[in-house]
């Protein structure tokens, strides 16, 4: 997502450091994933992305959405959020089970679970910074701080 800000940076950095040692070889955070998903925009690549432990990319570096576990993304903090209710749809209809939207402008994280094959998710949960953001994946729960993500001005 744009803009590639020293927030979003960071936040990502963070994220995908706190994800990866609790995941401890059970998957993998990925940043900037290329996705081979139908109907995508090319050059579209989410922030940070969980994928299932095994899980690997095909032969031009593209994870295919039956692995994903998790996806994050961090939301500019001026403008329009650059097709964020599309990629809502689009997580929701291929099954994604977490879809995280960062707002370092709001000082939240909202986590989108229960997708619905119509491309919706059921459910959203708004975790303030400070607090832990749980991101459930299939059998464990990993918790990520959110206390040392930046805030950006709106």
């Amino acid at each position: 997502m744009s803009p590639r800000g020293a927030a979003r940076r960071a936040i990502v950095l963070d994220a995908a450091r706190q994800v990866e040692d609790q995941l401890a070889g059970r998957g993998r955070a990925v940043p900037d994933a290329a996705l081979d998903l139908p109907a995508a925009r090319p050059g579209r690549a989410p922030d940070l992305v969980v994928v299932a432990d095994g899980a690997r990319p095909d032969n031009r570096g593209h994870w295919a959405w039956p692995d994903l576990e998790a996806v994050l993304e961090v939301v500019p903090a001026a403008g329009p959020h650059g097709g964020l209710v599309e990629r809502l749809r689009r997580y929701a209809g291929h099954g994604v089970p977490l879809y995280v939207v960062v707002d370092p402008a709001e000082g939240v994280c909202t986590v989108h679970s229960d997708p619905q094959p119509a491309g919706a998710y059921h459910l959203a949960e708004r975790v303030p910074f400070g607090e832990d953001l749980p991101v459930q994946l299939p059998g464990r729960t990993l918790v990520v701080a959110t206390g040392g993500f930046p805030r950006e001005p709106a």
